[in-house]
């Protein structure tokens, strides 16, 4: 017998999939399945219609080892998964830690980069030309949510795109989170849980467990609709957009290749600063196909630097990404396709210097680097078990600070005394000593107090504010990554 939520699901995706014309007859499509709830549901689902749409399907699951032995134990649920479902199963164990060691990349982004790898290796290698993902309408909110509090534009505010290249789709972009638990629990659906989507450290985490329901309580119940729909109008938007772009960019081309780009400086020159500002980013995006860490900020120092003409300049962007402005043309050139010229120099990464004040019991987000710091007073006998490892926590002698402080990043000359080392220290021969990379450093918080470096944040502590006996009242800080 049916349930009421399994009709729900079904109507609702055969819905989604009829919109966003998903699937024709005869697709290979090659699952990516985690183990958890949503691409449980994903792969039940869809291998339930497959009949209906004359789908070939695959299940495929990438161990990158990040959790160790629950990876492990992920990995084996998925196979098992796969044999119920009586589909191919392609699986692959990586070394994270080897594949990001020359990139510049968080392990979660690091993480995610590596799956996409592995699937379109998968895919290509197997015929597969679908690939579906399990997101879903909280997924979509909870990035237009993120996006719009780092300053994102009308890109970074559509959301999760139901069908990505005509390649990446996803099917149950129409669902909630909610909805997909109550049909693994009607359905008594097995899955693992990933306990890192619960970790408060990470930003995504936070919206979806506090800011969101804080939202939903407080002020609009439907928010989860109401970014959705925002999501869907900018996408829709633009799409139009983009058309409309289409031959102003195809002018500007002077020539591409493989992961390099040259454009016309004079005629990018032209163009009002919205429309550059988009085929700048239409260029990165063709010779790296992602925008992911790129900020108005890198934007527009890409036009400042074609602006300068035939004086030209050269800069680093996330990801590899470098930039040589020469000649009349601004060339844009992805990590791995080498140099923009032989003999060029590497520039220092690209990281805009920044400055903010805070007081106990707020927080700050940092919007150069999506990092959030929070401050908060607690007692003496409230003071936690010390725990090496945790350094994205510090406790300061309140007695000791004098307020607002203040957060920036590294500046040449800085000096701390590091906490449990005599006399003091400059920064940059810390960073040396614990191999602290060059593209790290600039997005390192530093936290001061009357002028002072306090806190290399998540680094180490200064000796001359760390709690003693005497300590009365004690501010903690703590540093979460985006």
């Amino acid at each position: 017998m049916t349930g009421k939520i399994e009709k729900k699901i079904f109507r609702t995706v055969r819905e989604t999939i009829a919109l966003h014309r998903m699937f024709e007859n005869g697709d290979r499509v090659l699952l990516a399945v985690s183990g958890g709830p949503d691409s449980v549901t994903l792969a039940t689902v869809i291998h339930t219609l497959a009949a209906e749409y004359c789908l070939e399907l695959a299940v495929a699951h990438l161990n990158h080892g990040l959790r160790q032995e629950d990876s492990d134990r992920d990995a084996e649920f998925t196979a098992v998964f796969a044999r119920k479902l009586q589909v191919p199963f392609y699986a692959e164990k990586k070394d994270l830690a080897a594949w990001q060691q020359n990139r510049r990349f968080s392990p979660e982004e690091a993480a995610r980069r590596m799956r996409y790898e592995f699937l379109d290796a998968v895919a290509k290698n197997n015929g597969f030309n679908k690939i579906a993902f399990g997101h879903h309408a909280d997924d979509s909110a909870e990035l237009v949510l993120m996006n719009l509090l780092r300053g994102s534009g009308p890109l970074g505010l559509s959301g999760i795109a139901a069908v990505r290249d005509g390649k990446i789709v996803r099917p149950l972009i129409g669902l909630k989170r909610a909805e997909i638990m109550a049909y693994v629990a009607e359905k008594k659906l097995p899955y693992v849980v990933d306990a890192s989507n619960t970790d408060p450290r990470f930003l995504r985490n936070r919206i979806r467990h506090h800011l969101i329901p804080e939202l939903q309580n407080s002020y609009n119940p439907k928010i989860t609709d109401t970014l959705n729909r925002l999501g869907t109008i900018l996408q829709a938007e633009n799409r139009w957009l983009e058309e409309m772009l289409q031959p102003v960019f195809e002018r500007c081309v002077l020539d591409r290749q493989a992961g390099k780009i040259s454009l016309s400086i004079a005629r990018l020159n032209r163009e009002t600063t919205a429309v550059r500002r988009r085929i700048v980013r239409k260029a990165i995006l063709w010779v790296h196909k992602d925008l992911r860490r790129m900020t108005l900020f890198h934007i527009d120092a890409v036009l400042q630097l074609a602006e300068k003409g035939p004086l030209g300049g050269r800069l680093n962007l996330p990801a590899g990404i470098r930039v040589k402005c020469n000649r009349g043309k601004i060339t844009v050139v992805d990590g791995p396709a080498g140099r923009v010229d032989a003999g060029d120099q590497q520039p220092a990464p690209l990281v805009e210097d920044y400055q903010y004040r805070i007081s106990p019991g707020r927080s700050l987000i940092i919007r150069e680097t999506g990092a959030v710091i929070t401050l908060s007073e607690i007692q003496p006998h409230q003071l936690p078990v010390f725990d090496r490892g945790a350094r994205h926590l510090a406790f300061f002698d309140m007695d000791c600070l004098q307020f607002p402080l203040v957060v920036r990043n590294f500046r040449a000359g800085d000096r701390f005394s590091p906490l449990g080392v005599d006399g003091s220290q400059k920064v940059k021969k810390y960073f040396n000593n614990h191999k602290v990379p060059a593209a790290e450093r600039k997005k390192c918080p530093l936290v001061l107090s009357q002028g002072k470096i306090i806190w290399v944040a998540g680094h180490r502590l200064d000796n001359d504010v760390k709690v003693g006996p005497g300590t009365r009242c004690i501010l903690k800080a703590e540093l979460f990554i985006a």
